[in-house]
């Protein structure tokens, strides 16, 4: 996906994101910053924020960055913050995830929830996450990932062409985030619903 047409995506989203995927996902999500709230260390960047709805869920003690390519997902990442005074968050920026403006090793862990199978250059996303975080620090994903056979691979297949239009690729394979050098995969699930979504967690070697 280039990146102009995942803003322009993202824009229509923005008003009715959290009634809809965000409502699908919410599961998977509290899965994420729940793992996260148990780790050791304290700083955190969540790639893709979006409109913010896991924001609320990370504990107190944790120091969170999120970051966005949307404007209008900031604004509404924003507004919870101001509203619910979340002042574990430490900042929501406009950013490339392809060329995050951070230091290396900056970060104790990196949440990725729904968004890797969105960004351009998935594997240049990877490097970049696998650079900022420290050594021992964990990556906590969850994504859908493609299926090698059957029903859910032809529907896979078959909306793969509207990438652009959906705002996310149903066809993405996920050896494009396991074969990541510097990142061990030590956990892997399916989760809700109906097991077409995955929880990963790596470590930085």
């Amino acid at each position: 996906m280039e990146l102009d047409a995942v803003k322009n995506t993202y824009a229509r989203w923005a008003p009715i994101y959290d009634r809809t995927f965000g409502a699908l996902t919410a599961g998977t999500r509290a899965c994420a910053v729940g793992h996260i709230n148990a780790l050791p260390g304290r700083d955190v960047l969540e790639l893709g924020v979006g409109t913010g709805l896991a924001l609320p869920h990370y504990g107190r003690d944790r120091r969170v960055t999120g970051i966005d390519f949307s404007d209008e997902m900031l604004a509404k990442a924003r507004a919870r913050v101001s509203r619910d005074r979340l002042n574990q968050i430490d900042a929501l920026l406009q950013m490339d995830a392809r060329e995050l403006t951070f230091p290396d090793e900056s970060f104790d862990a990196v949440a990725a929830m729904h968004v890797i199978s969105v960004v351009p250059e998935p594997r240049r996303v990877m490097a970049e996450i696998a650079r900022v975080l420290r050594p021992g620090g964990r990556l906590v994903m969850t994504n859908h990932f493609s299926t090698d056979r059957g029903p859910m691979a032809r529907i896979e297949r078959g909306i793969a062409p509207f990438a652009d239009l959906l705002g996310w690729h149903s066809d993405f394979p996920m050896s494009t985030v396991t074969e990541t050098p510097g990142l061990n995969l030590i956990i892997r699930k399916r989760k809700p619903p109906m097991g077409i979504m995955t929880f990963l967690v790596f470590e930085k070697v």
